[in-house]
């Protein structure tokens, strides 16, 4: 389902998504209200991707949001003013979320905005990245929550971790050439992007 927001005190017009042609919706999956999906974007089932409350929400190029993933944030305007603690300024620009480049948000993933997750990271199956910001070229493993913190670039989270202090963040370990995960994203990437092209292929049929 593809559809506009309506009209609130935290939000006063009415918006349309901006999909690019190459990018695949499914079906079963929902993208509403300010929502800017770029090139090459597998949207799968059940995922929830909500400008509807905070916006913008914005999704780079060849990334991918899987099963059950929701991408939503909180208000970014009241009355007609924004709501600045609640927005994030990537590229002079500024989002309710982010997400970059080449990024994986797998199964379950929640990010709630405010939140940037930058390109070429890996976010693994039911993690949470609430008033985050996650750097590029990152792995976050399953099950972690992310609460109020900055991940510098080339770091990974361990699965089940719960960082919620800056100290805990600059602490994580540094991806090196022996870490086991450090080459998922390239082949999740390519799965979801063939599906992508497929799946608009087969519509056209």
């Amino acid at each position: 389902m593809i559809g506009k927001n309506v009209k609130t005190d935290f939000s006063d017009r009415v918006s349309e998504p901006s999909i690019d042609a190459t990018s695949y919706v499914h079906p079963l999956a929902a993208v509403i209200g300010n929502v800017i999906l770029g090139k090459n974007i597998m949207v799968a089932p059940t995922a929830s991707v909500r400008g509807d409350e905070g916006q913008p929400i914005y999704v780079g190029d060849d990334s991918n949001v899987q099963d059950g993933v929701v991408i939503h944030a909180l208000e970014t305007e009241v009355d007609g003013k924004p709501v600045e603690k609640n927005l994030m300024e990537v590229n002079s620009k500024k989002y309710a979320v982010y997400v970059g480049s080449r990024v994986s948000l797998a199964h379950q993933v929640q990010i709630h905005g405010p939140a940037v997750v930058l390109d070429d990271t890996f976010v693994g199956m039911k993690v949470l990245v609430f008033k985050s910001i996650v750097g590029k070229n990152c792995v976050i493993e399953p099950g972690v929550i992310l609460m109020g913190v900055k991940v510098a670039d080339g770091r990974y989270v361990p699965v089940g971790s719960v960082i919620k202090t800056q100290a805990e963040a600059d602490a994580l370990p540094v991806i090196t050439a022996d870490y086991p995960l450090k080459d998922m994203n390239k082949g999740v990437l390519h799965v979801n992007k063939a599906l992508a092209k497929g799946y608009l292929a087969a519509e056209k049929k």
